[in-house]
């Protein structure tokens, strides 16, 4: 059985779509034995600073959640997509989070070289090897994000080439289009059981 640490990012933590996703997660995760710690990030007693590189060593908060991570075996992001990015305050979590050295550090290619010094390579750190996972919700349909596909910088691709890689997980996504509150109840009866068939598959 897995634990998994869930970071919900989105300001609505009772009646929203991705409560939702949060909630039936986590009742079919619990069903097949899995283990939970949630931090819902909105409702957090203490909160993250905007996040400032100056800061050395980095909020105690922050060492605090790289613990639980790496007593956790998943790691499963949700939140919305605002500006092809994840709302600011998650953007913010894994700023702070998922920073060298622990995520990561770099290698230079060539050690010593005055050439090459700003040339190298990431080093997994803590979370190498465990599962990431991200839902993103996006309030349009599909078509409106298809024109972006190519780039690496919208959500799912940014996070996966230029985040979860550098740290050496692996990756799994849920993404939901059309997230609007007139959605039908079939649509969202269907989202919510591929929600339910991911937390099988763990």
């Amino acid at each position: 059985m897995k634990k998994i640490f869930i970071v919900f990012g989105h300001h609505n933590t009772t009646k929203s779509f991705n409560a939702e996703i949060r909630d039936i997660f986590i009742d079919e995760a619990t069903k097949c034995g899995h283990s939970i710690d949630l931090v819902n990030l909105f409702d957090e007693k203490e909160q993250l600073p905007f996040y400032n590189s100056n800061f050395n060593p980095p909020p105690k908060l922050v060492i605090d959640y790289r613990e639980r991570l790496e007593k956790s075996d998943i790691m499963f992001l949700i939140g919305s997509c605002n500006n092809l990015r994840l709302n600011s305050i998650l953007e913010n979590w894994v700023d702070w989070v998922l920073h060298p050295k622990w995520f990561f550090s770099y290698k230079e290619a060539i050690p010593g070289s005055k050439y090459f010094k700003n040339y190298g390579y990431p080093i997994p750190g803590a979370m190498k090897g465990k599962l990431g996972i991200v839902s993103i919700t996006y309030g349009g349909p599909m078509i409106s994000y298809f024109n972006f596909s190519i780039f690496d910088n919208i959500p799912y691709r940014r996070i996966k080439k230029s985040v979860f890689n550098l740290g050496g997980m692996k990756t799994k996504y849920l993404r939901f289009y059309s997230v609007l509150p007139n959605m039908p109840e079939r649509t969202f009866k269907k989202h919510m059981m591929s929600v339910r068939r991911l937390a099988r598959s763990l």
